[in-house]
């Protein structure tokens, strides 16, 4: 890896693997630095198939992908055991709190994107910002008042001043170094002991807490929250589907309300895309079956 690598990070288990590829696609698709970039993928249960599925974005691009086996770290499966259950998500989302510890001593800086998300800009622009000596540059979450507070907003006033910017952690980008002087764990640990991550909204919250007032805000167009039809004509960078509608969904109605749906079906690639349909069609009725996830 050479000092002009652009290190990306991601976290997903085997449920993800298509929307992770297309995060991942997109990414290559719209930057001339295709050469520069290395993808740590922080991962748990894929299987065979999915994992070759991955891999062609190395053969199509040239990128270098870098495998992190969650299910192989001590560290992950202790941390993930003792905190709060996020069931939309699962407990994977814990992986990013310990992201210096994955990617190894050699990376300086890292950019964390979820795997709900669409870029179509050059990812260097966003790589490349001066930090201006912080530890994480972000986007304010346009709900992050509600985030915190909930009804009335009157929820941990103890905890956040809504008063203060709160950032989306569905993308970050990192200076290794002071994110590493800020010891996450240990901070977490503090917080899981004190109650604190029991009134929380798991580790996002976590995060707006160790770097409150301490981030770079940067445009929204770098995370474009809930992405719907009507951001199409702003110009986004990167849409991020935070809503209920998914680009992946096959409902035309639920299609049509999200930005650049059509788009993302061919980042996906047609061929993925409706396997990933199949995938999860199967998964609902095991679940509705009682006979696993």
């Amino acid at each position: 890896m050479s000092a002009s690598s652009i290190h990306i990070a991601l976290t997903f288990d085997d449920n993800f693997w298509a929307p992770a590829y297309a995060t991942m696609r997109s990414v290559c698709l719209f930057t001339m630095r295709r050469s520069d970039l290395v993808f740590h993928l922080c991962h748990r249960t894929l299987t065979p198939a999915h994992v070759a599925d991955l891999k062609t974005i190395e053969g199509e691009f040239g990128v270098t992908l870098v495998w992190h086996d969650l299910d192989g770290s001590a560290l992950f499966r202790d941390v993930a055991a003792r905190m709060p259950v996020n069931k939309r998500l699962s407990n994977i989302v814990y992986a990013r709190l310990m992201i210096d510890k994955l990617i190894g001593p050699d990376v300086a800086r890292v950019l964390y994107l979820d795997c709900d998300m669409l870029v179509r800009d050059n990812i260097e622009k966003l790589y490349d910002v001066d930090m201006e000596g912080r530890p994480v540059a972000a986007v304010r979450d346009s709900i992050g008042a509600f985030i915190t507070g909930g009804r009335d907003l009157r929820n941990n006033r103890d905890i956040f001043d809504p008063a203060y910017a709160y950032f989306n952690a569905g993308m970050v980008l990192i200076d290794v170094a002071k994110w590493r002087e800020a010891d996450i764990i240990g901070r977490l640990e503090q917080a899981l002991k004190d109650g604190v991550m029991a009134r929380i909204y798991y580790d996002q919250d976590f995060l707006n807490l160790v770097f409150q007032r301490n981030w770079l805000q940067l445009p929204w167009r770098w995370n474009t929250i809930d992405a719907r039809h009507a951001h199409e004509g702003l110009d986004p960078a990167i849409l991020h589907y935070t809503g209920e509608a998914k680009p992946w969904g096959i409902f035309s109605g639920m299609l049509q309300s999200v930005a650049f749906a059509r788009l993302y079906r061919h980042v996906m690639t047609n061929e993925l895309f409706y396997r990933f349909a199949r995938h999860r069609w199967k998964r609902w009725w095991k679940k509705r079956l009682g006979l696993g996830k």
